[in-house]
């Protein structure tokens, strides 16, 4: 944590600024579109390949 400050900005490595950590926003996105494949998916296979 080498953050330091220069003309009233703050100044980091490239890894220091992309360390950051996903939010719940990122979470809930990756949980309603892998639910949304999944569910096309069962539709796709009950249409074309149930007999």
């Amino acid at each position: 944590m080498a953050t330091r400050r220069e003309q009233n900005r703050i100044v980091e490595t490239p890894t220091e600024a992309r360390q950051g950590e996903p939010g719940p926003s990122v979470a809930a996105l990756l949980a309603i579109s892998t639910g949304l494949a999944i569910l096309i998916l069962a539709v796709v296979w009950f249409v074309f390949f149930r007999t």
